[in-house]
């Protein structure tokens, strides 16, 4: 039987294939990030953060034990209903288009590790923004940390099998109509899967077109989680600061 997907965010990252294929991710590198930006943002202790597109809320978690209030939202309801289990007084979790404001006011608002430019329609990556504006209080910073979509594109890995708990991911990458593309195959209990990560291939000049359309200013750059500067040709990530 053979499984397929179209609207791939609102399927893909509902699967547990998804959470297997990427179970690798360095939790460490991404709590010394934390680390790092909080650092840089001077965000008061107990101050609120809210984690957008979480996803099963790693970075949420983690924030929450640096004394941060933390809500982390996402899309997919399986991922929210995961991270359900680390709630506590100061850590909540909830189902939310990103698209949306949350109609509360944040010291931080993090969209982290790429999950920005999903969407179909322009005007929701625009909304986004103007979303995140919308729940930030006077003094709050929004963070993007996307994709260096020049560097990632000039590095591309055409095909390649990842072999993750028994199960062969094909994974074939390319360039569609402004996105990049990632087309994922594999066979596990005797089924056929297919799914396909799109992410519109940003960049910095794209964002600043954005940020102009929403009233937003662009504070600050950075090409790493290690805050350190952009180079568009060199940097592996594009880490945005604004209000």
């Amino acid at each position: 039987m053979n499984k397929d997907t179209s609207t791939w965010f609102t399927s893909w990252f509902d699967t547990p294939f998804y959470h297997i294929l990427y179970k690798d991710r360095d939790d460490t590198e991404a709590q010394h990030f934390m680390d790092t930006l909080t650092g840089y943002l001077n965000i008061p202790e107990g101050g609120k953060i809210l984690d957008l597109a979480c996803g099963r809320g790693r970075h949420a978690v983690y924030l929450n034990s640096l004394g941060f209030d933390v809500t982390g939202a996402d899309l997919s309801e399986n991922s929210i209903n995961y991270a359900k289990q680390f709630e506590n007084d100061t850590l909540h979790f909830e189902v939310h288009d990103m698209c949306k404001p949350f109609n509360k006011p944040f010291d931080a608002i993090f969209n982290l590790f790429t999950s920005f430019g999903y969407f179909d329609k322009d005007e929701d990556n625009l909304n986004t923004i103007k979303a995140i504006k919308a729940d930030l209080n006077a003094v709050g910073f929004g963070v993007i940390d996307f994709m260096n979509s020049e560097f990632v594109i000039d590095n591309l890995v055409p095909e390649e099998v990842k072999t993750v708990d028994g199960i062969d991911f094909n994974l074939k990458r390319y360039m569609e109509d402004g996105h990049i593309v990632k087309d994922i195959s594999f066979t596990t209990n005797g089924e056929d899967y297919n799914f396909q990560e799109r992410v519109r291939a940003f960049t910095l000049a794209d964002f600043e077109a954005l940020f102009e359309q929403a009233g937003v200013y662009l504070l600050d750059v950075f090409g790493d989680h290690k805050l350190r500067k952009f180079n568009a040709k060199t940097s592996e990530r594009l880490v945005m600061i604004f209000k």
